[in-house]
C-alpha cells in the first residue's frame, strides 16, 4: 500500500486518497480470483492488460457491453447491503455480450461515491468479482472516483464494460430465423435490475419495512428478494453455442418483452409469447397488485420471470432443452416465430 502519497488539503476537501489505497487492499483477494490466463496486468496499473488467445478463430470480432445497476441501489444503501450489486452490474454486461453469440473475456468496474469507506468498496467489488467468476471473464480494471459534493456520503453509482470475443462466422444474427422456429426461456432470478424505478414507487422502499417476512413472496422478505442478483446466463449459453445453431437471443432486461425479444427478430416475423406459458415469479404478482398495474404494462416493464429468451428450430429444440437443462437451466418453451407485421404478440 502507498504510504507516501497523502494530502491534508485534499482531506480538508472531503477526499481522502489514503482510502483508497486501502480499498484496493482490500480488494486484491477478490480480483485474484477472477484472473484467467489471458491476464498481462496487476491492479493499480493505468490500463488493464489481456492477451487474446485465437486459437480455433478464424476471424476474431470483439464485442462490448456497457451498462450500470440503476436505482436498484437505492436498496441496498437502505438495507446496507453492497455485496451483490456488483453481481447485477456484470451480468447487465455480459448477458448483453453473449447475445452476440461472444465469450466474454475481461471486465472493468467504476464506483463513484460521496465518501470512499474502504470496506464498503471492497463489499462492492466483491460482488462484481463474483458475477466476473459465473461469467468466466477477469476483472482487469477499475476506478472508485470519490466526489463530496456531488453524491450523498453514504451513497454510490456502479457501471461497468465488458468485452468478449467471437469468430465472424459465428456471430449470432436472425438472417436464417423463419416462421415455425420456437422461442425457449430461461427463467430469471428475480427482478434482475429493470424497473426499480417503478419497483419503489410501488412499495414506497424509502419507508417500508424490508426485512419482514411476506407470505406472498414464500416468507422471504421484501428487501433480499428485490436485492436477489441478476442471473449471469454465459456458461449455458455456451454450452448451447457449442451444439445447436441459435438463430436469435434476448436478454430481457427494461422495456421487458415488448422491447427486447423484436430485437433479434427480422423484419416480416414476430414472436408469438404464450401468455400461459410463462411462469411469472411471485414478485411480480405482487408488485402488479400492489401498484395496480396493468399486465400490458408488466410485461413492457420487467422480466415477468424470463431473463433471456433464444430462438432455434423446432426440429432443435428438445435438443436445446437438454443442453440447456444440462448446464443448470430450468429452459421451457414460450412461444413460436410466425410470418406477421408485429414483432411480437402476447396472448
Amino acid at each position: 500500500m502507498n504510504t507516501n502519497s497523502r494530502s491534508d488539503a485534499y482531506a480538508a476537501a472531503g477526499v481522502d486518497i489514503t482510502a483508497g489505497y486501502r480499498a484496493v487492499e482490500l480488494m486484491k483477494t477478490h480480483i485474484a480470483s477472477t484472473l484467467t490466463k489471458g491476464v498481462c496486468s496487476d491492479v493499480g496499473g493505468f490500463g488493464g492488460l489481456f492477451e487474446l488467445d485465437l486459437t480455433g478463430i478464424a476471424r476474431p470480432v470483439l464485442v462490448s457491453g456497457t451498462d450500470g445497476v440503476g436505482t436498484k441501489l437505492k436498496l441496498a444503501f437502505l438495507m446496507d447491503k453492497h455485496d451483490t450489486v456488483g453481481v447485477d452490474c456484470v451480468a447487465m454486461c455480459v448477458n448483453d455480450v453473449i447475445c452476440c453469440g461472444a465469450k466474454p473475456l475481461y471486465f472493468l468496474d467504476y464506483i463513484a461515491c460521496g465518501k470512499n469507506v474502504p470496506e464498503r468498496i471492497a463489499d462492492i467489488v466483491k460482488g462484481v468479482c463474483d458475477g466476473c467468476r459465473q461469467a468466466g471473464a477477469a476483472l482487469i480494471g477499475g476506478e472508485t472516483a470519490e466526489m463530496p459534493g456531488f453524491y450523498p456520503e453514504n451513497e454510490y453509482d456502479l457501471a461497468g464494460y465488458a468485452t468478449g470475443v467471437v469468430d465472424k462466422e459465428k456471430i449470432i444474427d436472425n438472417k436464417t430465423m423463419r416462421p415455425g422456429d420456437v422461442v425457449i426461456a430461461l427463467p430469471s432470478s428475480g427482478v434482475h435490475s429493470n424497473g426499480f424505478s417503478l419497483v419503489r414507487k410501488v412499495f414506497d422502499v424509502e419507508n417500508a419495512d424490508l426485512s419482514a417476512p411476506v407470505e406472498a413472496l414464500g416468507g422471504n422478505s421484501l428487501g433480499e428478494t428485490l436485492l436477489t442478483p441478476t442471473k449471469i446466463y454465459v456458461k449455458p449459453v455456451l454450452a448451447l453455442l457449442a451444439q445447436v445453431q441459435v438463430k436469435g437471443i434476448s436478454h430481457i432486461t427494461g422495456g421487458g418483452f415488448y422491447e427486447n425479444i423484436p430485437r433479434a427478430i427480422p423484419e416480416g416475423l414476430g414472436a408469438v409469447i404464450r401468455k400461459d406459458r410463462v411462469r411469472v415469479l411471485p414478485v411480480f404478482d405482487l408488485i402488479a397488485k400492489t401498484g395496480g398495474i396493468p399486465e400490458r404494462d408488466m410485461f413492457n416493464t420487467f422480466n415477468m420471470g424470463v431473463g433471456m429468451s433464444i430462438v432455434v428450430a423446432a426440429a432443435d429444440a428438445d435438443r436445446a432443452l437438454e443442453i440447456l437443462r444440462g448446464a443448470g437451466e430450468d429452459a421451457y418453451l414460450i412461444g413460436e416465430i410466425a410470418e406477421m407485421k408485429e414483432k411480437i404478440v402476447i396472448c
